[in-house]
């Protein structure tokens, strides 16, 4: 897969942090309100290293797709924690409703997790352009 437009490489993170990442678990995605506070909410996700994405399925009337898209290339964060064990990606977001796209979070949803994601109307991937890779204990 190619990089997305802009990027010239991937964050590079260790095979500890990858296998944690592919471990079906959810995760919690931070965006911001329109009033500057912040929306966590709890999301399956999935991480593309090649790439340096995170993605999220969701549908467009959703909080989190309402506050990227009032404010495109937002920042955000989304943290998987189990135990004592944790991992942050951070970067920017854009919500994708390109058909291709949509399908491919939604073919690495399902590879990720044992099954599709929900097919709702409006339904759009998060694309999350990731700059910053935190973890403790991975």
């Amino acid at each position: 897969m190619s990089l997305p437009l802009g990027r010239t490489s991937a964050p590079e993170v260790s095979a500890s942090v990858e296998a944690f990442l592919a471990e079906p678990h959810i995760g919690t995605l931070t965006t911001i309100r329109s009033d500057g506070s912040p929306h966590v909410a709890p999301v399956r996700f999935t991480w593309d290293a090649e790439a340096g994405l995170a993605r999220v399925m969701t549908v467009s009337s959703s909080r989190k797709a309402r506050n990227l898209i009032a404010t495109a290339g937002g920042r955000v964060a989304i943290c998987q924690v189990v135990g004592f064990s944790w991992v942050t990606l951070e970067g920017t977001a854009q919500v994708v409703d390109e058909p291709a796209r949509v399908t491919e979070g939604a073919r690495r949803y399902a590879r990720r997790y044992r099954s599709g994601p929900p097919n709702p109307p409006g339904r759009v991937v998060v694309e999350i352009r990731v700059d910053r890779v935190m973890s403790l204990n991975v």
